[in-house]
């Protein structure tokens, strides 16, 4: 029997998807006999990439009971094509493994579309009026809470000022959190209501920013920040679930198969639970706790690791500095156009017991550090845990301790990245934004220490790729694309880009598979196209591999199959 891939529904999870046409998809009815091989699926007619070196490509996969039972050509790939098996006819498209976005934030993709989203917008003036109209919308004292601006790319190169806010909303409190998430511009009703004027202090780990007249700003850094945060009214549990619900479809669209979602407290992970349990979990999700007070306690109590690889915890998440673009990241000098060099924001006598009970614990550490400073503190004390815990008293001797971000290293400190076998977690679209204005705020010199995916490389270092959603899109071809050129999406790349640091089609490829697998300890499961492993594929319309750089972007997500079940399809 043959029938049409065109519109129809597939049942995922006893849940309906409607699709579209992507290839021939036929369901033949046979005899079972010796040249019949029983399979769940076949993907066939394609050019397959496997990430795997002894076997780079392919042109089939057989899949049985959500893994992978077959690679290798269309000839030896007949016996597959009988019984029950559901055939895809690929031909023109073309298959990866499932591509892994190992540094992301879950439930802030989906409130970037419930909430006043500022992503992409082009000029400050242009933010003003789309946060005027919504507040417009807000009763008085309601609260007026928006994320995503960034003022890299605007004509007016400045942040929004208070005083910009207060002529719009005098009647309610305004707090605008630029897109990396370590800065908040707020207005005068939102400072007035947490107290905050000429004589608040600094708090450890933030900055109040003041005019020359010692007067607030409205700008608040890092942990200064929630002072305003900790007022607004909290989510309900129902608008949290919806928000998760809305980032796993937004990035099954992408696809991506697996999330490593980079720091969000136990209760995402119970709610997640929760949506697993519905049946509507259909992507891999490996979430990381943040860190706070009693974040060891709750870890190893939670520490729980699914033995279908589809929501695991197993980590903590900790903050050594901010970033760049509102100038908390810390560096060992001063940043070129402001009096500051950053500032610490986690404190050595809290962090050091926690980074010796994990070791002993098998908990595993992950640590945004983006600044120089911040990225030679977090392996100092990386590397003085490991001096205090001997291998035989770990509970996991290959502890696979990550730094997320790891922006700017000196080379002496890249160096201890290889010695101290730690994972640099970094995301390619940061380079090809932040690089537009990082030279004005580091100086051209600090910039060849910057985004150093290739000179990590080279030092054997384990890179892996991840989109730092919903600070960045979360698109995985920008990420291939920034890896792969170093240029931003119009081709543009100017003084202190340092394209010899760029990667190649294939390490892209691992930095988004095969690699990430291995950040996780499931690189025996999953991460490349081999028999025996999960069948997690991600399906492109064009040849990310040969095709010209500028042409990633035109190429289209086709197909997202997580343990052989279409998740996906355009």
């Amino acid at each position: 029997m043959e029938q049409s891939f065109g519109l129809k529904k597939i049942m995922i999870s006893k849940k309906l998807i409607t699709t579209l046409s992507v290839a021939s998809f036929i369901l033949i009815g046979c005899d079972t006999s010796s040249s019949c091989i029983e399979s769940d699926s076949l993907i066939y007619n394609t050019t397959i990439y496997t990430a795997n070196d002894t076997l780079p490509q392919a042109q089939a996969v057989a899949v049985k009971d959500g893994n992978i039972i077959f690679v290798g050509n269309d000839k030896e790939a007949e016996v597959y094509k009988c019984g029950n098996a559901k055939l895809f006819n690929m031909e023109g498209l073309f298959v990866y493994p499932g591509f892994i976005d190992a540094h992301v934030h879950i439930k802030g993709i989906g409130y970037r579309d419930l909430n006043l989203n500022l992503q992409g917008i082009n000029s400050l003036k242009e933010m003003l009026t789309t946060v005027e109209i919504y507040s417009n919308s807000v009763e008085p004292g309601g609260w007026v809470v928006g994320r995503g601006w960034i003022e890299k790319n605007w004509p007016e190169a400045r942040f929004p000022t208070i005083e910009e806010l207060d002529r719009f909303s005098p009647d309610k409190p305004v707090v605008l959190e630029r897109a990396d998430g370590h800065a908040v511009i707020v207005n005068s009703y939102a400072l007035n209501l947490a107290g905050i004027n000429s004589k608040t202090q600094d708090p450890l780990g933030g900055a109040v920013i003041k005019d020359k007249s010692g007067n607030p700003t409205g700008l608040l850094v890092d942990k200064a920040s929630l002072m305003v945060e900790k007022l607004i009214p909290k989510k309900s549990k129902a608008q949290d679930k919806r928000a998760l619900k809305i980032a796993i479809a937004n990035s099954i669209e992408y696809g991506w198969t697996q999330l490593q979602d980079a720091g969000s407290p136990y209760s995402d992970f119970e709610l997640l639970k929760e949506i697993k349990s519905e049946g509507d979990l259909n992507i891999r999700v490996q979430l990381y706790i943040s860190d706070g007070p009693n974040v060891l306690k709750k870890m190893v109590k939670g520490f729980e690791i699914d033995p279908e690889y589809f929501l695991s915890t197993r980590g903590i998440k900790l903050y050594a500095d901010g970033a760049i673009g509102s100038r908390g990241a810390a560096f060992l000098s001063s940043y070129k156009d402001f009096d500051t060099s950053g500032f610490l924001i986690f404190e050595k006598n809290k962090t050091m017991p926690k980074l010796i009970e994990a070791l002993k614990k098998g908990i595993q550490i992950q640590t945004h550090a983006i600044g120089d400073k911040a990225n030679k503190v977090t392996l100092d004390w990386y590397q003085e845990a490991f001096d205090t815990v001997e291998e035989k008293d770990r509970l996991i001797k290959d502890p696979r301790w990550r730094i997320e971000h790891a922006q700017n290293i000196l080379p002496k400190d890249q160096q201890r990245y290889r010695e101290l076998e730690v994972i640099a977690s970094m995301q390619p679209s940061h380079a090809i934004g932040d690089l537009h204005f990082a030279e004005k705020r580091l100086g051209l010199s600090r910039l060849k220490n910057a985004y150093v995916w290739r000179s990590l490389l080279d030092l054997d270092v384990k890179v892996v790729g991840g989109s730092d959603a919903p600070v960045e899109i979360g698109d995985p071809r920008i990420e291939f694309k920034a890896a792969v050129s170093r240029t931003d999406l119009d081709g543009f790349h100017g003084e202190g880009w340092h394209l010899e640091e760029s990667v190649t089609r294939d390490e892209a490829l691992k930095m988004f598979t095969k690699w990430p697998s291995y950040a996780v300890f499931e690189e025996d499961v999953k991460g490349t196209i081999e028999v025996g492993k999960l069948a997690d594929f991600t399906i492109f319309s064009k040849d990310l591999m040969t095709i010209p750089a500028e042409e990633i972007m035109s190429s289209k997500n086709m197909m997202t199959i997580v343990s052989g079940e279409v998740v996906y399809s355009r």
